[in-house]
């Protein structure tokens, strides 16, 4: 027994070539938590999993951005805005996840693709998708009426076509009958969306739904890339008066951004997935910098969820650290910055019940309700500090 001891002791013993070596900042370097986990026993609570599990890689980065939701963008005074790329409404994303963040108030306003909101409005007619396969023949599909979305399945002509046949009956009403932002066109679409839901003895099935419940704003950056814009120019054939105008939806989105700002909060965007979307929201700030020339210096919070690589050059690989050249990210808050490299159908439901179970849920902002009092303030900013007038020459009316 003394020998074992003896022996323990002379291997602990640090060597003296290891004692003159100079180290300043190796205590540092080894502050963080030591990693050795407990076992898991399957009696643990599923947010003491991400806190003492997810230890190093993507899950560690995915625990980051949890805290970092949860802990600093959901204070009072964050506007945050959410994007969302990939079919994940279809995927039912929008049941489980985005519509609970909706109503805790923990999403203020949204940038998504046009398909995932056309795809929403299938839940709240209650048409059916379902699970099926990515291994199927799809010549076959095709001959029986059924669309692919890799393993998700729903019928060609009583979920897609019937949802367009009702989709157009609604865009020739006489409230579309004007120019609009895609804010006020997935409003006024989300006001059917919460009938139906009722009338169909449905809860909090429909994104577009929700949002309008809520005041959320939900904008699209390419109206004409989905199905919900190529019924807008179907019915335009026939002498529809709706006109989708993208600079209202670049107008209000940066109205949010400066109004956070100006009253003393700050700006946070949630990026599920990249493209457009993600760059429609991060550009709010350049348009703020670059077009407006009002003095700003980019978003305080950046969390982002990709599976696309930054060094190919595409958009949603692109890291917040390239987005500070652009103005978009405040490079003082790069500390606030998380990326994680995972699909989103695996990270956005864990957030989502990371910050449901670690945070109160917040007051709504409403900023579908504030939009026009927010554009002004935008408007009158502009003008002041460019000291311009109005292209034919007048002053500008910002009364």
């Amino acid at each position: 027994m003394k020998k074992t001891n003896r022996l323990r002791e002379d291997l602990s013993e640090m060597p003296d070539w290891m004692k003159k070596k100079k180290c300043p900042h190796r205590d540092q370097y080894l502050s963080g938590k030591r990693i050795q986990p407990a076992g898991i026993t399957g009696k643990e609570k599923f947010s003491s999993i991400v806190d003492s599990v997810f230890l190093a890689y993507n899950s560690a980065r995915l625990k980051e951005g949890c805290h970092l939701f949860t802990n600093k963008m959901l204070e009072a005074d964050v506007t945050v805005g959410m994007s969302l790329a990939g079919a994940l409404t279809p995927a039912g994303l929008g049941c489980s996840c985005i519509i609970p963040l909706i109503e805790a108030g923990f999403v203020d306003w949204i940038v998504a693709t046009g398909a995932n909101l056309y795809h929403d409005l299938h839940f709240a007619l209650n048409y059916p998708v379902h699970v099926g396969s990515h291994q199927l023949d799809d010549t076959d599909l095709r001959k029986n009426d059924i669309v692919r979305i890799y393993d998700v399945l729903l019928g060609y002509s009583d979920c897609l076509m019937a949802t367009d046949e009702i989709l157009r009956r609604i865009l020739v009403q006489p409230e579309f009958q004007r120019e609009m932002g895609t804010g006020e066109l997935h409003y006024l679409l989300g006001k059917y969306a919460d009938e139906w839901e009722r009338q169909n003895k449905l809860k909090h099935v429909s994104v577009m739904a929700a949002a309008y419940r809520c005041g959320v704003p939900c904008y699209t950056s390419s109206p004409g890339d989905s199905t919900i814009g190529m019924n807008v120019a179907g019915v335009e054939l026939r002498g529809n008066k709706l006109r989708v105008n993208p600079s209202i939806d670049v107008n209000e989105t940066t109205s949010f951004v400066l109004a956070a700002k100006r009253s003393g909060g700050k700006s946070a965007v949630m990026l599920m997935g990249g493209g457009s979307p993600k760059n429609f929201m991060l550009q709010t700030e350049p348009q703020i910098q670059e077009v407006l020339r009002i003095k700003e210096v980019g978003q305080d919070y950046f969390f982002q969820i990709t599976d696309a690589r930054p060094d190919t050059g595409g958009l949603s690989g692109a890291t917040p650290h390239e987005a500070v050249s652009w103005g978009k990210v405040d490079p003082d808050r790069l500390p606030d910055a998380v990326v994680c490299y995972t699909d989103t159908t695996i990270a956005l439901p864990i957030i989502t019940h990371y910050a449901l179970a670690n945070h109160a849920k917040r007051k709504l902002k409403r900023l579908y309700d504030h939009r026009g009092k927010m554009v002004k303030a935008l408007t009158k900013e502009y003008f002041k500090h460019n000291q311009v007038k109005m292209l034919d020459g007048s002053e500008p009316q910002l009364d």
